[in-house]
C-alpha cells in the first residue's frame, strides 16, 4: 500500500506498522506500508472476494490467509507429520472424487481422510481448478501457522 497513508492509517491491518521509503531508478520517490494480498483482496472487492490463484496459492502458503469457498469448503495451511500443506476441509463423500480429479490427494490421519493441494509446482494449477468450481466467499487473516 503507497501513498498518502495518514488518512487511511486507522484502517490498514495491525500487522505490520512498518513504513518503507522506497526510489524508484527514475528517481520517483514511494512511502508505504506492506499488506496481505487478502486485505488488498478484501478491501477491493465488491460483494465477492476475488483472488488469483498464483496469489491465492502463495498466500495459502505464506500460512496468513484462510479461504472460505463456497459450499461450506476451506483452505488453509497445515503442519502434518513436520511438512506444511494446504489443507482443503468440509469436503463431503460426494465432491470426494472430483477434487482427486482436480489433483488434490488424501490421507487417512487418525482415522479420518484429509485432503490437500500439492505444495509443488502443480500446486497452483490444481488450487485454480478448485477455485473455478468453488468460488471464494471470504478471505480472512490469521497468524502464521
Amino acid at each position: 500500500m503507497t501513498g498518502l497513508l495518514l488518512p487511511i492509517w486507522k484502517r490498514l491491518p495491525n500487522g505490520s506498522t512498518r513504513v518503507y521509503r522506497l526510489q524508484t531508478d527514475a528517481g520517483e520517490r514511494i512511502i508505504g506500508r506492506k499488506v496481505l494480498a487478502a486485505w488488498v483482496a478484501n478491501v477491493l472487492a465488491s460483494d465477492t472476494p476475488t483472488l488469483a490463484p498464483d496469489a491465492a496459492f502463495a498466500a495459502l502458503m505464506e500460512g496468513r490467509t484462510v479461504l472460505d469457498l463456497a459450499e461450506d469448503l476451506q483452505l488453509r495451511r497445515v503442519r502434518v507429520m513436520g511438512a506444511h500443506r494446504i489443507e482443503l476441509s468440509g469436503f463431503n463423500e460426494t465432491m470426494r472424487d472430483r477434487l482427486r480429479a482436480y489433483g488434490l490427494f488424501g490421507e487417512i490421519i487418525s482415522w479420518k481422510l484429509r485432503m490437500f493441494v500439492p505444495s509443488d509446482a502443480s500446486g497452483v494449477e490444481i488450487l485454480a481448478k478448485v477455485l473455478d468450481h468453488y468460488a471464494i466467499e471470504r478471505i480472512a487473516e490469521r497468524e502464521a501457522a
